[in-house]
């Protein structure tokens, strides 16, 4: 029986990397499985668009919410990019984290492909 395929790759840039390692063990284990069941799995709890090109990870581990914010990379396969991460205190995720991943999608195509988008 032949496993079926991811909907998309993940990469995590070194912010979001950090944030992670961060982590307690079960914390980054539950992240881990999250992502990893994101790739195969379309649920909006999970994986969830917030606004323009960036998109939220969610994790819900020991009553706390941690995010990590992302955008897609379609010309690598539908690879989605963790731009960063933090700890979810309020309902509504704080604009500047979302202009914080905002600024790093545009960075990585201006580095990786000389344009914005």
């Amino acid at each position: 029986m032949k496993l079926k395929e991811p909907y998309f790759t993940v990469a995590l840039l070194p912010e979001a990397t950090e944030f992670v390692n961060e982590q307690e063990t079960k914390v980054r284990e539950k992240i881990a499985y999250n992502i990893n069941k994101a790739q195969y799995v379309m649920d909006n709890e999970l994986l969830k668009k917030l606004n323009g090109d960036i998109w939220e990870f969610r994790t819900m581990y020991n009553g706390n919410c941690y995010r990590l914010l992302a955008f897609w990379d379609t010309n690598k396969k539908r690879l989605i990019l963790a731009t960063h991460g933090f700890v979810k205190k309020t309902d509504k995720t704080p604009r500047q984290q979302i202009e914080k991943a905002e600024l790093i999608r545009k960075k990585y195509f201006e580095k990786y492909y000389n344009k914005e988008d």
